[in-house]
């Protein structure tokens, strides 16, 4: 195998990634690397990666295979494996699509959040079904600085705290994980969105990743924002047979989440790639040991 690797890059609403292709899962790809890729200054930059590998070849996805050709191996940028990522799936998407793997319509991709159907829309657009949100009961609290609010537990296939604040500056820097209590809650971390209303069923929020801080946008945490605005406000799509659609406003554009009334929530938005290359086979070396 060479030591040059192939790479793009790419955003959906400025979630940013390293897209590294790799179908036949033969680039190791530690926690090291992962984090030095990420790396703003002495790296790529990105939020996480993307790790392109045929379902077929990946012993996380194998049982995948007969329904879905392609898995989304996810890295969080600090190296850290992650559930999913729905930016990551819109772009990860149009990389197939940029490298004639698909064409516009349906498609489904393998997570380890499960199977995700997507449509790429004629207008550019794609949809990912994010499958449905899961409310775990009990309370949970969230703080920043002297500040605490109650938030909604809500799981798309990771963990989300949904906080509902008065102004968006008092989610503070963003830089930390906030802290959350009761502790055993999230065991292994949680991402935490605070969110202010800007009219009917139109939110904005930002938001804390695990294992990234702050992103520009976060799509699963979009749709537990969506989902929690929704029940906030009495409308629970399951019960009452209606569908419910929220605007979701972040630093990097716009999301539409949809909760459909079997549960389904599907997520709208842009996917961008902006470049390609190679990952320095000299440099990569040195990031290895």
């Amino acid at each position: 195998m060479s030591t040059r690797i192939a790479f793009l890059k790419g955003h959906g609403t400025e979630n940013d990634f390293v897209i590294v292709p790799d179908p036949e899962n033969a680039v190791d790809l530690p926690p090291a690397v992962v984090a030095a890729l990420c790396d703003r200054r002495a790296g790529i930059g990105g939020d996480g990666v993307l790790h392109v590998v045929r379902s077929a070849a990946h012993p996380e996805a194998r049982a995948m295979a007969d329904v879905a050709e392609w898995f989304m191996d996810y890295r969080n940028a600090d190296g850290s494996v992650a559930e999913m990522c729905g930016n990551g799936v819109r772009v990860f998407a149009r990389y197939l699509q940029r490298a004639g793997e698909i064409t516009e319509g349906d498609l489904v991709i393998a997570t380890r959040g499960g199977v995700k159907r997507v449509h790429l829309a004629k207008d550019g657009d794609i949809t990912v079904g994010m499958g449905a949100a899961r409310l775990p009961e009990g309370e949970v609290t969230v703080s920043v600085g002297g500040r605490s609010w109650p938030a909604r537990n809500v799981n798309m296939g990771n963990p989300h705290a949904v906080a509902f604040v008065a102004d968006l500056d008092h989610a503070g820097d963003l830089l930390t994980a906030p802290p959350f209590s009761p502790a055993g809650t999230y065991p292994d971390g949680v991402n935490v969105e605070f969110v202010v209303d800007r009219g009917p069923r139109h939110v904005a929020m930002r938001v804390h990743e695990r294992g990234s801080g702050e992103t520009r946008s976060c799509g699963t945490g979009a749709c537990a924002v969506a989902v929690a605005a929704a029940r906030r406000d009495g409308a629970d799509p399951v019960a009452t047979g209606t569908p419910v659609t929220y605007t979701v406003d972040l630093p990097g554009g716009r999301l539409l989440i949809t909760e459909r009334p079997d549960g389904e929530i599907e997520m709208t938005g842009p996917a961008v790639i902006v470049a390609e290359g190679e990952i320095d086979g000299e440099w990569l070396a040195g990031v290895r040991g």
